[in-house]
């Protein structure tokens, strides 16, 4: 945001676009109370109660709407402000009016995106990572997806990576004392360095087992990746279509019909899991069959969960199906039951293999069953705050280096080369939460150890 934008008072649209029965106009900012008067003709309502007034144009007097207001002043509002909220009916002409009168007077322009959030940060009311679960938040799909944003934006993330911070801030500033004023003062034992290094040691295996999470709370954010490979004809695009209860892919006969990936999202019992149907893998000499085996085959390899489904009518492995897909999938299904002989290729002998069919649905509650099983196995599962962002796992492997190359050091090693491996520490930490403050420092120092007075 530009300079000085703390003076300024910002307004936006807090619903979604389009017709409504309600939508709400929120102001943030100094002159949120005088756009309360100059529409209404009346001071804000009291505090968080919902009042019932109607909306008129400042310069015309002209009537815009019947609104309920809502006030919240500063600091205990969503942006430590004052906000002012306009429940107003969700037609583009109220809101269209509406703009264009806020826009008209003193000191107010048009949010950016996002400076709504941004203003709450700053203001302390959010840190970095609670604004990333309001940001998860809006996006989330599915009942997993809302929850872990919704611990994130209460603040469980934030509050762990702060508690770790104060705990390297403490550090850092013994060490400090030691470095500075140990000569000095004798309210500063002496040996502070060796004695801190059990505690530092705690807290980077505490980080490291942090980080050692597979991914889950990541994948979850994004949603699980699923691709399904086989040979042509085998039902693939038919399970796509069963699997998403409508008709995404083209089903024909004919060998090679789906040639690009085609990509269904589905809420699986409240996991976001992506499907991904995938050309049949067989040698192919059209060049455009052949680009489109290719993308199946770089797909399926980096896709979280592969199910291969074979066609029961044809036992015999096809060439074009590459060993390592099978190698690695972690499903099994032979389609087509339903013509009453199937046969079981020689290289599945020896593991579980799913029966079903796409034409009855024979077999397909066992084969949703075990991939919610997979899937919630890759997924996390609610029990603690975990990492939702490549920036958190940045963030935490640099502060990890940093204790990693502290814990190396000998004992009697440089003071000044610790500090800054702590220093450096914390600081990986606070861009985490957006608390990145050198000031922290000399307040743990003056606050452990009186020095100064």
């Amino acid at each position: 945001m530009a300079d000085g934008s703390a003076a300024e008072t910002i307004f936006a649209v807090a619903t979604g676009a389009g017709r409504a029965g309600v939508a709400i106009m929120r102001l943030s900012g100094p002159a949120a109370a005088t756009a309360c008067r100059q529409l209404t003709g009346a001071a804000p309502p009291p505090p968080r109660q919902a009042v019932l007034r109607r909306l008129r144009e400042p310069g015309t007097g002209a009537p815009i709407d019947q609104a309920l207001l809502l006030w919240f002043p500063a600091p205990a509002s969503l942006t430590g402000e004052d906000v002012l909220e306009f429940q107003v009916h969700g037609s583009r002409g109220v809101l269209a009016v509406l703009a264009d009168s806020l826009a008209g007077l003193p000191g107010l322009r048009p949010a950016e995106p996002g400076e709504f959030a941004r203003r709450a940060f700053r203001n302390g009311r959010l840190d970095l990572t609670a604004a990333e679960g309001l940001a998860d938040l809006i996006a989330a799909e599915t009942g997993a997806q809302l929850r872990q944003a919704l611990r994130q934006l209460d603040g469980e993330l934030g509050r762990l990576y702060e508690g770790w911070r104060t705990r390297l801030l403490a550090a850092l500033a013994r060490l400090e004392a030691e470095i500075d004023f140990a000569a000095e003062e004798a309210s500063v034992p002496a040996g502070l360095a060796a004695a801190l290094r059990p505690d530092l040691a705690m807290l980077a295996a505490a980080i490291a087992a942090h980080l050692a999470d597979a991914g889950r709370g990541e994948r979850l954010r994004a949603g699980l990746q699923v691709a399904i490979v086989g040979p042509p004809n085998a039902g693939k695009s038919s399970l796509l279509n069963l699997l998403a209860r409508r008709d995404v892919a083209i089903v024909a006969a004919t060998p090679g019909t789906t040639r690009d990936l085609l990509e269904v999202p589905l809420d699986l019992a409240g996991l976001p899991v992506t499907l991904i149907d995938t050309a049949g893998l067989r040698p192919a000499a059209d060049p455009v069959e052949a680009e489109g085996i290719r993308r199946a085959r770089a797909r399926a390899a980096a896709a979280d969960l592969r199910l291969v489904l074979l066609d029961g009518a044809r036992p015999d492995w096809p060439a074009g199906l590459a060993p390592e897909l099978l190698a690695g999938a972690q499903l099994l299904a032979v389609n087509k039951v339903d013509l009453g002989q199937v046969g079981r290729p020689a290289a599945l002998a020896g593991r579980p293999v799913l029966a079903l069919s796409c034409r009855t649905g024979e077999g397909v509650p066992e084969l949703l069953e075990q991939l919610q099983a997979q899937a919630a196995a890759l997924l996390a599962d609610g029990s603690g705050p975990v990492l939702t962002r490549a920036r958190h796992r940045s963030a935490l492997q640099a502060t990890h280096a940093a204790l990693t190359r502290l814990a190396a050091m000998p004992a009697d090693s440089e003071l000044a080369l610790q500090a800054e491996e702590l220093r450096l520490a914390c600081q990986a930490l606070g861009r985490l939460t957006g608390r990145v403050d050198v000031e922290a420092v000399l307040d743990r120092i003056f606050g452990e150890f009186c020095i100064g007075k």
